[in-house]
């Protein structure tokens, strides 16, 4: 017996960042949207916890304990005095260390199939408990759709979303580190005073409307200058995405995925043919949102 669980990637369409906190978070006010590229956790049972992976990238997955996926399977576990004895085998399709939560994504399918497979009945309650534990994105990778996440992301609030909105995501060669990227924000920050980070309404009303121009209107991520400053080249990418007709262009989280609006899913199969001959990017991929989340197939 196996269980599968298919889990979406995110974007931020508004990630505003604060302060430094006293425990090295920041508190957000991060307007996450589900998106339509997945990957897939099977659980099986097993002598010992085990992970694998395949997929693109798959080489740079950790295998060890480390990995969001195996220490999801040993936090239920422990919770329910069970033995974590099970192969979770991932197939990746969301871009590693991209800015699109994919370890987090991983996480959360994770959690769910293991409570799935050893019958552990937990609430919804206690998986986004254990999600909060896990990591500031976990949590919305299980519930999907919309949400506003605040605190360091992780105390979310459903949000309604009017209709599909259209992206492209281009690839980059490589990944960036999303604590480098909090530490190059703080670095660029120093001195300034930094607002407390709230939600914006026009943003909010967009997504209810399911307005793509209003959206983009509004779209911003206060990481962003941190993940060029890391990442120069990226400026090319959203330069090429923009030249191209899309609506808005984006570093997706802490990046280097980078995140385009389109006004519909033609319009996107264009920017994307644009982006992949462009020479910025290391490929480009369309997908709608709001995409379900964590979900047992």
């Amino acid at each position: 017996m196996s269980v599968t669980v298919r889990v979406p990637a995110k974007v931020n369409v508004q990630l505003a960042v604060g302060a430094a906190r006293a425990d090295g978070f920041h508190d957000l006010a991060n307007v996450f949207l589900a998106v339509g590229l997945h990957d897939e956790i099977t659980a099986t049972p097993a002598e010992e916890l085990r992970i694998t992976c395949e997929g693109p990238d798959a080489h740079q997955v950790p295998l060890d304990r480390t990995n969001l996926a195996a220490r999801a399977a040993l936090a239920l576990a422990g919770r329910h005095g069970l033995d974590p004895a099970v192969h979770l085998h991932i197939a990746k399709d969301i871009p590693v260390a991209g800015g699109m939560a994919g370890g987090s994504a991983d996480g959360a399918g994770a959690l769910l199939a293991c409570d799935a497979l050893w019958g552990t009945n937990a609430s919804r309650a206690e998986l986004l408990d254990i999600c909060a534990e896990l990591g500031s994105d976990v949590p919305f990778s299980l519930v999907g759709g919309a949400a506003l996440g605040t605190g360091r992301g992780e105390r979310l609030t459903a949000l309604e979303v009017g209709g599909a909105f259209h992206w492209v995501f281009a690839t980059a060669d490589g990944g960036l580190s999303t604590p480098a990227v909090y530490r190059e924000f703080d670095r660029l920050a120093e001195g300034g005073g930094i607002p407390e980070p709230v939600a914006s309404p026009d943003l909010l009303d967009a997504l209810a409307k399911g307005d793509p121009d209003a959206l983009a209107a509004t779209v911003v991520n206060d990481l962003q200058p941190a993940a060029l400053s890391l990442y120069p080249s990226l400026a090319d990418t959203l330069a090429a995405g923009r030249a191209a007709g899309a609506l808005a262009a984006l570093v997706s989280g802490s990046g280097p995925t980078t995140a385009f609006l389109t006004r519909d899913a033609e319009s996107a199969e264009r920017v994307a043919a644009d982006l992949r001959s462009s020479g910025t990017c290391r490929t480009a991929r369309t997908a709608s949102a709001p995409a379900a989340g964590a979900t047992v197939l």
